[in-house]
């Protein structure tokens, strides 16, 4: 049955189609015909495999695993984690692409440099942030006292700008609709930048009121 089937893939005979000697239903044919199918994980760890021309026990020694993790990961018990999967596709030269499924463009990560919170930790990857002017204690964004206007002043000088983000899922709706929706979380010297200009923007303003209404603003048309 073997070398009849190499004579299948072999095409035709002079005695007419390899097809004919063979007592499969066509569903058997059309099955046998097709190929190769995709190997998923297993397949690409074993590609990679191929590529490096190594052993399990030899791939295994490379990446400091078992050589039965390596075995594992191509029967499709088990997968490698994905910074295995990255260091696997280091060695072979390889690259990895992911495109949107509907329009065929590539798809990155988020930036590595997106703004941080006070801690240091990364904010919430769903959300929009936006600056809501130079940042205050918690306890302070009440107050219009000298005591907050100089710590806004220290915040100024030390661009240090207050971010936050929406949690209600409606204002984030309505936000996305009327400005779009953002790429990307901004870094730190974007969300910097855009209070500089909005300070810009309101001594700007402040000029061109004092020009309409005078030096001594609104009072000095009483004099």
């Amino acid at each position: 049955m073997a070398e009849q089937r190499g004579g299948v893939r072999g095409g035709e005979d002079d005695g007419g189609s390899a097809w004919d000697v063979l007592p499969w239903t066509e569903a058997e044919k059309e099955w046998w015909a097709m190929g190769p199918f995709p190997g998923g994980v297993p397949g690409l760890v074993r590609r990679i495999r191929r590529i490096l021309d190594l052993s399990q026990r030899g791939l295994a020694e490379l990446l400091d695993v078992s050589q039965s993790a390596v075995a594992r990961w191509e029967t499709g018990r088990t997968s490698p984690r994905v910074s295995m999967m990255q260091l696997l596709l280091d060695l072979a030269g390889l690259e990895v692409t992911v495109r949107d499924g509907a329009s065929g463009e590539v798809v990155e990560g988020m930036r590595d440099d997106g703004a941080r919170d006070r801690g240091g930790r990364r904010y919430p990857a769903h959300t929009d942030l936006r600056v809501t002017g130079w940042w205050l204690p918690r306890a302070m964004r009440t107050w219009t006292s000298a005591h907050a206007l100089e710590q806004e002043k220290r915040s100024r000088r030390a661009k240090d700008p207050g971010i936050g983000y929406r949690t209600s899922q409606r204002w984030k709706d309505f936000e996305r609709t009327r400005w779009g929706v953002p790429d990307d979380h901004p870094a730190l010297h974007q969300l910097v930048a855009e209070m500089e200009w909005r300070d810009e923007v309101r001594e700007e303003w402040r000029r061109m009121r004092r020009g309409a209404w005078g030096e001594g603003g609104p009072t000095s048309l009483l004099a």
